[in-house]
């Protein structure tokens, strides 16, 4: 038991390397063990290219030759598909490959692959197991699942406020109200997810870029779609960088009337897993109202800064919404507060 939680938080470790690429798949990561030994490993780089499955195959070839293969035992985090996509089902290569034992994390939510992996696997002579380091794999495909099972992105609020809630400074005082670590924290969050959404009053008044400005964390990737939300797009400043840059291509004008059907339609028509909103308090508080957050990332500043710019504005929310797993981490002087929204 402990030596598959071992070899699985390998696995995980490699799906993490995927989270941001791979949309409208999911992240997922894999490990070929064999006498203890790891002889490959691999992740899903992008929509179109090899499973984790294959890659991992393709690593330990190269590095092992296909007669080691044989008879090992092979780690994913998701079940493995057995249908034809744009790839072959990674099933088939189980087979071919000889290998004898199959663990993974999660059972596929896929209604065209849920379940069938452990009966083809297993009608080849192949032992299946699964439900190893469920959770820890569970967490990585949430955006992947949700929109399975609901037709919408997995939607994560970030805001950088004032200990009072504020999320302007004071008249003259400058734009950041945190420090370099959290401003460099959020370009992080940002490489998790598909797309940003905006609203336009935020692009009329502060004209944001809201791109990945760190190559290593764009490298292998297109810059995170960004969707301005508004009724009124001839109001827009043209020459705002959302307009202008050169990723203006990824930058799209949607109705700010309906919420539910502009993230309906960035999962189906962009195939969008995950997005992060960056907007005023009206705005992020009608998206709270409408029942769209599912997580929350919150950077405090310690200073107070008063001012009629609350983090959340509106009329306020018919109830109180609390979070669950939560963490905390300090970055410099400020500190980021994130937790999953309780349903």
């Amino acid at each position: 038991m402990n030596e598959d939680i071992r070899w699985m938080s390998l696995a995980l470790e490699e799906a993490r390397k995927g989270v941001g690429h791979t949309a409208p798949n999911p992240p997922v990561g894999s490990v070929i063990v064999k006498n203890g030994e790891v002889l490959g490993r691999g992740w899903h780089r992008a929509a179109g290219q090899p499973h984790a499955e294959r890659e991992a195959l393709a690593d330990a070839y190269q590095q092992h030759g296909a007669d080691a293969v044989r008879g090992a035992t092979v780690y994913i985090t998701l079940e493995p598909c057995s249908t034809h996509g744009r790839t072959p089902p990674c099933t088939q290569s189980l087979i071919d490959a000889g290998i004898l034992r199959v663990v993974y994390a999660c059972v596929d939510q896929n209604p065209n692959h849920a379940g069938r992996a452990d009966s083809l696997l297993a009608a080849a002579g192949i032992k299946v197991e699964s439900g190893f380091c469920a959770n820890e794999a569970e967490r990585l495909l949430r955006p992947f699942f949700k929109v399975r099972e609901t037709g919408l992105p997995w939607v994560i609020w970030k805001s950088a406020m004032s200990l009072d809630g504020r999320i302007t400074r004071p008249p003259g005082e400058g734009q950041w109200l945190t420090g370099e670590l959290a401003r460099a924290d959020v370009q992080k969050l940002r490489a998790r997810v598909d797309a940003i959404l905006t609203s336009g009053e935020t692009v009329r008044r502060d004209k944001p870029a809201l791109t990945l400005r760190v190559p290593e964390l764009l490298e292998g990737r297109l810059q995170p779609w960004r969707i301005v939300a508004t009724d009124r797009p001839e109001s827009l400043p043209l020459d705002a960088p959302l307009f202008t840059d050169e990723s203006r291509e990824r930058t799209l004008i949607r109705p700010r009337a309906d919420l539910t059907g502009t993230l309906r339609n960035l999962a189906s028509e962009q195939g969008v897993l995950s997005v992060m909103v960056e907007a005023g308090g009206v705005f992020s508080a009608a998206l709270f109202e409408a029942g769209l957050i599912d997580e929350v990332s919150i950077y405090y500043a310690p200073m107070l800064c008063g001012g009629p710019s609350p983090g959340l504005g509106g009329v306020g929310l018919k109830e109180s919404l609390h979070l669950k797993e939560i963490e905390h981490l300090q970055l410099g002087n400020d500190i980021r507060l994130s937790g999953v929204v309780i349903r």
